[in-house]
């Protein structure tokens, strides 16, 4: 079986990690399989870097941020074939580059647009494991580039694609996907399957164990992805296309988003064209708006309510004094929450609205806004009571 392997900052955060590492991969070569792997930096070595470019310049320039941070990738891969190289187990590590992955030219937030496997199928058949420096690739005028956020977790994806991988695992500090965080409620189990579009939505709402793109080009590729732990043997959650089994399950999760803002838009004039104007504003900044909720328009005048994350409202500020002459309030609120429900079984089963909504009422919260898709019922609460609501409707699915 050939299996691409991908460790994470944590499962590779410093030496002992890194042959802890080592020996995983060793066992599962040592059972019969070809192994590629991908890592990412050391835990704390991006930061790390960054500060390092922010102390001569608060905006480094995109093209050298990519070259320093790609560095930390490329010394995680150097070490972990050091070491497995001395275990008896012949490895090779390769850069971005090396392994063949082409990207754009979007400094800083790349995508892959063409890998040419040869260099590491070349390698696997030489009986190696090979070991690639994630989150970087390289452009077509031989520039190195980097992935975005959860960059590595698309280099595992896309490598696994490219050479046909039968599976493609993530190891991380966690066993698995689970029902809710167990943080916030300790009855939460973990997931042994869960399909694309549940984990599309559960990473897209607010679920840090994998980056939405990486499970996107996963479900493109009808490649199945294993998540779990790379500090026990655990079973992890396989993330696959759906079934009839997944249908059955009216919530598969629930999830909160904290870094969520809310902007009020009140008096906003009624003519045809202003919400164009508004959000074509915020998306030039590259501002992502998620929920928006406008009111019927009485005197001229209309409501108008969005979300965004947290860290773009001060960016939000500054593009809404470009409208002050058309709008006689604007109102902002970072005290706020989503808290969303996700489950496939929502498609052939009704009542499940107003469940979260009975829910959160015999809670006295109160929700201040709502959207919904096929799989996916979010709701806009205070802050205060975010954790209480990801219980109550976790009780509430009997998940």
């Amino acid at each position: 079986m050939l299996v691409v392997q991908k460790f994470g900052g944590t499962s590779v955060g410093d030496l002992d990690r890194i042959e802890n590492v080592a020996k995983r991969v060793a066992k599962t070569r040592a059972q019969g399989n070809d192994v590629v792997v991908v890592v990412s930096a050391m835990s704390g070595e991006t930061n790390k870097l960054t500060d390092y470019a922010h102390h001569f310049s608060k905006t480094p320039r995109k093209k050298e941020m990519d070259l320093l941070l790609s560095s930390g990738e490329r010394v995680t891969s150097a070490l972990l074939s050091i070491a497995l190289n001395e275990m008896g187990t012949p490895a090779v590590a390769m850069t971005g580059r090396e392994a063949g992955i082409l990207t754009d030219a979007s400094h800083t937030m790349a995508r892959i647009s063409n890998i040419d496997p040869k260099p590491m199928i070349d390698a696997v058949e030489e009986g190696k494991v090979v070991v690639v420096a994630g989150f970087q690739g390289i452009s077509a005028d031989g520039k190195v580039t980097t992935l975005g956020r959860g960059g590595s977790d698309l280099s595992a994806v896309a490598i696994a694609g490219a050479i046909e991988a039968d599976l493609c695992e993530i190891y991380t500090d966690v066993d698995g996907i689970y029902t809710t965080d167990p943080r916030i409620e300790p009855d939460a189990h973990k997931m042994h399957k869960i399909s694309y579009d549940e984990m599309l939505e559960l990473a897209s709402l607010g679920a840090k164990v994998l980056q939405n793109r990486s499970v996107e080009l996963a479900k493109k590729l009808d490649l199945n992805l294993v998540v779990r732990s790379s500090f026990n043997e655990n079973e992890g959650t396989l993330i696959t296309k759906e079934d009839k089994m997944m249908e059955e399950v009216l919530v598969s999760g629930v999830a909160l988003d904290k870094n969520q803002a809310r902007i009020d838009l009140r008096g906003v004039a009624d003519r045809p064209g202003i919400a164009s104007e508004i959000f074509n504003a915020l998306s030039k900044e590259n501002i992502n708006v998620d929920m928006i909720v406008q009111t019927i328009s009485k005197d001229g005048a209309t409501s108008l309510d969005f979300t965004v994350p947290q860290s773009e409202l001060e960016s939000v500020k500054s593009v809404m004094q470009n409208f002050s002459e058309s709008i006689n309030e604007i109102e902002y609120n970072d005290e706020i929450v989503k808290v969303s429900i996700v489950g496939v079984g929502m498609k052939n089963h009704s009542g499940i609205a107003a469940l979260a909504f009975e829910t959160l009422a015999k809670e006295n919260i109160n929700i201040q806004m709502i959207s919904t898709s096929e799989i996916k019922v979010s709701m806009v609460i205070d802050k205060k009571y975010g954790e209480l609501a990801v219980r109550a409707l976790h009780s509430a699915y009997e998940l």
